[in-house]
């Protein structure tokens, strides 16, 4: 099976900057898009960046200047490098992964979730 984990989060201050590291493992052939999301209390989910397999970013016009999104292939990982935060950047974030696993002779897409890591940012 495969499996996405994140980490990183943590209590910053308004200004401040945090790095999330985001790493899948199992039976991978290969990986697609993987991106950050977020939700925050009383709010849905929202897409905050994703990178496609061969580095494209795309953000939230929300975070777009502030973020950086980025991924190393050979480790099967993705980084969002969040600067510059606001309070209202604080929020659950989740790592997602479209995986192409592959066992035996079989390949299936799974659409991957990690667990959640807490952001808060607050002075």
């Amino acid at each position: 099976q495969v499996q996405v984990v994140e980490s990183g989060g943590g209590l910053v201050q308004p200004g401040g900057s945090l790095r999330l590291s985001c790493s899948a493992s199992g039976s991978i052939f290969v990986i697609n898009n993987m991106g950050w999301y977020r939700q925050a209390p009383g709010k849905q989910r929202e897409m905050v960046a994703v990178i496609s397999a061969l580095g494209s970013p795309n953000y939230a016009t929300s975070v777009k200047g502030r973020f950086t999104v980025s991924r190393d292939n050979a480790k099967n990982s993705t980084y969002l490098q969040m600067d510059s935060l606001k309070p209202e950047d604080t929020a659950v974030y989740y790592c997602h992964a479209d995986i192409y696993e592959m066992t035996g002779g079989t390949i299936r897409l799974i659409s991957s979730w990690g667990q959640g890591t807490q952001v808060f940012v607050s002075s």
